[in-house]
């Protein structure tokens, strides 16, 4: 058997990865194409489906549309201010161009096929922000965008089987915010089997912790825990819209 004991437990990666926080605040410095490219090319490298690759990143430049998409998310500043702000779409459309170029049919409506394009776009966007943060950027990603995803359709022009899953925006940090408190480790793996006898007192142990780090962060005495705040998130039916829209754009779920 080979032996491990020499082998690294730790990496300037998984440091850079571990020490993630959003970043909403930029300094003025632009990011240079190179570093752009570099960001995009680690995000191709990133696990695909069959190699499908089912994803496509638009770039926004044009301040109009930027304060478009901001609005879309509930004028989040940081969309107009950020440096870089990419729109990370699922994509079925290249690949039905490329099927009809072959005059051959395409079999996409079912729920597998969202689930792949939604998913090579998760992982893409996770490994450039990964690579962004090694290269010394900052960001935050923009779940907002899928407040309107119609409007966000409009602005970028985006075709039928296309869907904009997330916006980031990124840049130089110019801020220093706090580390977020994870989930203990203990909740999120499991071995052999899903176990959640040990849920009770994790929580209570993780709602603290939070507790603490949202009195202190916020610095106005905000009383509240993770589980209250899930509590919130999860009393109301978030973007009910989603479903008809993706059937609008052509994603179908039988």
């Amino acid at each position: 058997m080979t032996g491990t004991a020499n082998r690294p437990v730790t990496s300037s990666t998984v440091e850079s990865m571990t020490r993630h926080r959003s970043i909403r605040k930029y300094t003025d410095e632009s990011v240079p194409e190179e570093v752009v490219e570099a960001i995009l090319r680690s995000a191709q490298a990133a696990p695909t489906s069959s190699h499908k690759q089912a994803f496509s990143v638009v770039r926004v430049l044009d301040p109009v549309k930027r304060r478009g998409l901001a609005a879309v998310a509930d004028d989040q500043e940081w969309v107009e201010e950020c440096p870089l702000f990419l729109v990370w779409c699922a994509d079925l459309h290249r690949i039905r161009v490329a099927v009809a170029r072959l005059d051959a049919p395409m079999v996409h409506e079912n729920v597998e096929e969202f689930l792949v394009a939604t998913i090579d776009t998760t992982l893409a966007a996770a490994t450039a922000f990964a690579a962004a943060e090694s290269l010394g950027l900052g960001g935050v990603f923009i779940g907002g965008m899928r407040n309107d995803p119609a409007r966000v359709t409009e602005i970028l022009g985006l075709p039928p089987l296309v869907y904009p899953v997330f916006g980031m925006c990124l840049g130089y940090p110019a801020d220093d915010p706090w580390l977020k408190p994870r989930l203990p480790l203990a909740v999120v793996y499991h071995r052999d089997r899903y176990d959640d006898s040990g849920y009770p007192a994790a929580l209570d142990e993780y709602d603290a912790i939070t507790h603490t780090y949202y009195v202190e962060r916020e610095g106005e005495n905000r009383v509240t825990t993770w589980s209250h705040e899930m509590a919130r998130k999860f009393a109301i039916s978030q973007r009910p819209h989603m479903r008809a829209y993706l059937e609008s754009q052509g994603f179908v779920f039988d």
